[in-house]
């Protein structure tokens, strides 16, 4: 099983410390940023290599920067709203990292940040960091080209970072409007919960983690409430 310390919660602060745990094969790193809308960044360290990724540069570079020193492989924008790529542009300029991020928002984010996204990616895809491979999943109805990684823990349980497509106690924004909610629900219900374990961590871009398991017995509440 995964080497996981039983001292990680996952509950962080903006202007606090950041709260790390060890798999087998990767580290993670959980930092909040911006008093205002809280992000969460999340630093994934591949230990055999070292290679890392960064799930979203939200906001606060120079909170960043300490944590990933000078070698960033990748970073990975899981949507288009601006709080999520505020340091975009700052990281990418002194690191040198490839951008990642759903095709739908690719424009989106290159308008706002002034940043090539230099690998568009759809549901299905992979992104690597070092020997770990993280799968993609589009979650269509927050935006058009959120997406959701997967980790599947050769040696534990599977670790998801969902943006703002799923959060304990319901899925992200959409606006009030049906159609993208439904479009959400269908697109968490399918391609998360049916396919994924009640033992799957799951970090969202704001806030506290959860588990699959925490959540799966809401999903009718969910879809009855509509939001």
């Amino acid at each position: 099983m995964s080497d996981v310390p039983s001292t990680y919660t996952g509950a962080v602060k903006p202007g606090g410390p950041a709260d790390s745990r060890e798999l087998a094969g990767l580290s993670i790193t959980k930092v909040a940023v911006d008093e205002q809308m809280s992000n969460n960044c999340y630093l994934l360290r591949c230990r055999a290599t070292g290679e890392q990724l960064l799930v979203d540069a939200a906001a606060e570079p120079d909170t960043l920067r300490p944590l990933i020193g000078d070698r960033l492989a990748t970073v990975v924008t899981t949507h288009q709203h601006w709080d999520h790529h505020r340091a975009l542009a700052d990281v990418v300029a002194s690191t040198g990292a490839a951008t990642v991020a759903g095709e739908p928002d690719e424009a989106a984010i290159t308008e706002a940040t002034g940043v090539r996204i230099s690998r568009p990616v759809a549901h299905g895809d992979t992104v690597t960091v070092g020997d770990c491979t993280l799968e993609v999943i589009a979650l269509r109805g927050h935006t058009p080209g959120s997406i959701a990684l997967v980790y599947r823990d050769p040696e534990g349980t599977p670790h998801l970072w969902t943006g703002d497509s799923l959060f304990p106690g319901g899925v992200g924004n959409t606006q009030k409007d049906p159609v993208r909610f439904t479009q959400l629900l269908d697109d968490v219900e399918e391609r998360i919960f049916a396919t994924l374990p009640d033992e799957t961590w799951f970090y969202p871009g704001h806030g506290d983690d959860s588990t699959l398991g925490a959540e799966r017995p809401h999903l009718a509440e969910w879809r009855e409430r509509g939001w």
